[in-house]
């Protein structure tokens, strides 16, 4: 145990009290939305069934023919193909990324298409631009930041303020006091859970991060600048064929991506053009096992084999915390971030009910600190930092502080 600095534990409770208040509905937003998005797979599964499953029946089509159904209703590449597991499972066919991606499912038994999904339409999609952007496009993502940049500063100031006194030892880590009133008792709900899930929550603000505007951006860029992103051929976009001869037929790709026996899902990324090129690769979540390959579609040749330790170590640390944001990593990930979602959401009703219990009439109660107190450089520096490695923080404390400059001026000339 470290004895604390009181005046400097003042300060700090009066900012987290500050941040907290502010910030406190899109926390319970994001916490709420980001618990109903880990449903999505076992929410949209039943709803899709009629389009990703077929009845076994005869023989199929093969797969060059069943592109050429789908080529018509895709609108714009990478076009990709997943490679069907189980002889029930319609083909699927996907163009676009992201917001913009589509699928065509095709029925190989009767060669006809089963129907589309686009992700963009679905009710999951519209909780997770909620969870993302709070359904205000590119505004509301830089709100989401503002806040993530702000829980960060919460989770340590609340370590801080938090930790036990010396002489009470470990038992104040655990202690929750039930019977000295509403407001004790909320209270210490909210600091002991929020002290034993700091470090997941870091965590899984680790993790949604990089989906942010400046921060993601920013980041992109220290990845380029230091070569620690994707290798430049990893999705094959400097990756030409030469265009000799008859391309490579789709079933004969298919044969070879099976041969390979390959972890997880496995896909065909389909030439874009008469010189793009034939990309096998797999999605699983144990990334370790992720693999790339590229070929000629003229030749077969292999023109690309990529493993996930040709990967740059930012982008490796990178895509583990977004699977851990996402419960990706099998059911304790999945069961882990539940229980995350739900804290997160009882901390911080259980801060509003402490602090509406504590709050004065006609004040909004803000933890009052010593005048003659000045901030030391250890935790300036410490707040420069943030400010730099999350920006909107950055431009927030700053203006925090010309707002503070202003209001002393004002009381001076009053």
């Amino acid at each position: 145990m470290f004895k604390k600095n009181h005046k400097l534990n003042q300060w700090l409770w009066k900012w987290h009290f500050i941040a907290g208040l502010i910030s406190l509905p899109i926390v319970i937003l994001l916490a709420i939305t980001g618990g109903i998005y880990l449903f999505k797979d076992s929410y949209e599964a039943p709803r899709q069934a009629h389009i990703k499953t077929v009845k076994v029946e005869g023989e199929p089509i093969s797969y060059q023919e069943q592109w050429q159904l789908a080529k018509p209703n895709l609108h714009k590449p990478p076009f990709t193909m997943v490679i069907p597991t189980e002889a029930n499972q319609a083909t699927a066919f996907t163009s676009g990324m992201f917001s913009h991606k589509k699928s065509v499912f095709i029925n190989p038994y009767k060669g006809e298409i089963t129907g589309n999904i686009n992700p963009k339409d679905t009710d999951m999609h519209k909780v997770r631009k909620l969870h993302g952007e709070l359904l205000l496009g590119k505004f509301g993502t830089k709100i989401v930041e503002l806040v993530a940049s702000w829980l960060f500063v919460l989770i340590i100031t609340g370590i801080y303020v938090f930790w036990p006194a010396k002489k009470e030892g470990i038992k104040g880590f655990f202690k929750i006091r039930f019977k000295q009133g509403k407001r004790i008792l909320f209270r210490d709900l909210h600091t002991v859970f929020g002290f034993w899930i700091s470090i997941l929550l870091l965590m899984t603000l680790a993790g949604g991060m990089p989906w942010t505007d400046v921060f993601g951006d920013s980041f992109k860029w220290v990845q380029k600048v230091t070569n620690t992103g994707f290798p430049k051929t990893w999705n094959a976009r400097s990756l030409k064929s030469h265009a000799e001869g008859k391309p490579i037929s789709l079933d004969d790709m298919v044969t070879l991506a099976k041969s390979m026996d390959l972890k997880g899902e496995v896909s065909l990324g389909l030439p874009k053009d008469k010189i793009g090129v034939y990309s096998i690769y797999n999605t699983t979540f144990d990334l370790g096992a992720q693999k790339r390959f590229h070929f000629d579609q003229y030749s077969g040749e292999q023109l690309v084999h990529h493993n996930w330790e040709d990967v740059g170590i930012l982008m490796r640390g990178r895509m583990w915390f977004m699977a851990f944001h996402q419960g990706q990593f099998g059911l304790w990930n999945w069961v882990l971030m539940i229980c995350v979602a739900v804290l997160l959401t009882f901390i911080s009703v259980a801060a509003l009910v402490s602090y509406l219990k504590r709050k004065p009439d006609g004040k909004w109660g803000t933890p009052k600190v010593p005048a003659k107190f000045k901030v030391g450089y250890g935790v300036m520096a410490l707040i420069v930092l943030l400010g730099v490695v999350f920006p909107l923080f950055g431009f927030s404390v700053l203006a925090i502080i010309v707002v503070e400059l202003l209001k002393k001026k004002r009381l001076r000339s009053e």
